[in-house]
C-alpha cells in the first residue's frame, strides 16, 4: 500500500493572461520507507510538486492520497491536522526563529505536552548538537541550523519527511553531512524521505529517483536496482 499516491495531478497558475503548467499530469507512488529524490532544473515544477505532496497547496485537478486519506477536497482544518500529524518539513532557508534557542526552536514545532523539551534535547543530541542546544541561530553554522530544522521537523514523529533544497544554502561537504543524516533516518528508523533538489550528487542517497522537466515526470528510476546492476 502506498503512503502517498498521486493520480493525474495537475497544478496550473495564472500569470497575467498566461497559464503556467507547473505540474502537468503527474502519477506517483511513494511507499513507506522510500527515500525519493526529485531532481530537475529550476522551473521544472519540483518544488510545486513537493508543496502538493505536503498539503501546502491544492491541485487544480487530480487526486492526492496521503496516509490513506484523500486530501484534494477535504476541509482546510482537516488538512492542517493531517500535516501536523503525518508530515515534517525541512526548507532551504532553515526558517528558525532568531530569538529562540536551538531547543526552543525544536519545541516550537510541537504543542508542548510537557515531554516536548526533553524530546527536543534528545533529538538534538542524536543530530550531534547536544552541546549547542541553548545557542541562538545566529551563533550556529549553516549546517547546525539545518540540523535544528531537521529536529524540529521530527519532533511530532511524522511518517513523512519532506525537504525542499535542504543543501541549497550549504557548502558541498556540509550538504553531504545533512544528506547522510537523512539517509540514516531512512535506513535505521524507516523514515520515509522525499527530497527536492537540483544537485546531482543527492541522487546517490535515493532508493527512488524522479526526474522532472516542464511540469512532467520524465524518468522514474528505482535506484536500488541500478545499484544491484552495477555490483
Amino acid at each position: 500500500m502506498s503512503l502517498i499516491e498521486l493520480k493525474n495531478v495537475v497544478k496550473h497558475y495564472k500569470q497575467g493572461t498566461k497559464t503556467i503548467n507547473a505540474v502537468d499530469g503527474i502519477n506517483l507512488n511513494v511507499k513507506e520507507g522510500d527515500f525519493v529524490v526529485i531532481i530537475g532544473p529550476s522551473g521544472s515544477g519540483k518544488s510545486t510538486l513537493l508543496q502538493l505532496l505536503g498539503g501546502l497547496d491544492r491541485p487544480t485537478s487530480g487526486s492526492i492520497i496521503i496516509d490513506g486519506r484523500e486530501t484534494t477536497n477535504i476541509a482546510e482544518a482537516k488538512l492542517t491536522s493531517l500535516r501536523r500529524r503525518a508530515i515534517g518539513f525541512v526548507f532551504q532557508n532553515f526558517n528558525l526563529i532568531p530569538t529562540l534557542t536551538a531547543v526552543q526552536n525544536v519545541v516550537a514545532g510541537k504543542a508542548d505536552d510537557g515531554a516536548a523539551p526533553e524530546k527536543a534535547r534528545k533529538l538534538l543530541e542524536q543530530l550531534g548538537l547536544g552541546h549547542r542546544i541553548h545557542h541562538l541561530p545566529s551563533l550556529l553554522s549553516g549546517g547546525e541550523q539545518q540540523r535544528v530544522a531537521i529536529a524540529r521537523a521530527l519532533i511530532h514523529d511524522p511518517k513523512i519527511l519532506l525537504a525542499d533544497e535542504p543543501t541549497g544554502n550549504l557548502d558541498s561537504r556540509t550538504g553531504q553531512e545533512i544528506m547522510e543524516i537523512m539517509r540514516d533516518l531512512n535506513r535505521k528508523k524507516g523514515q520515509t524521505v522525499i527530497v527536492v533538489t537540483h544537485s546531482d550528487y543527492v541522487k546517490k542517497y535515493a532508493t527512488k529517483i524522479v526526474q522532472m522537466h516542464d511540469g512532467k515526470i520524465t524518468t522514474g528510476v528505482n535506484a536500488s536496482r541500478l545499484l544491484e546492476k552495477a555490483i
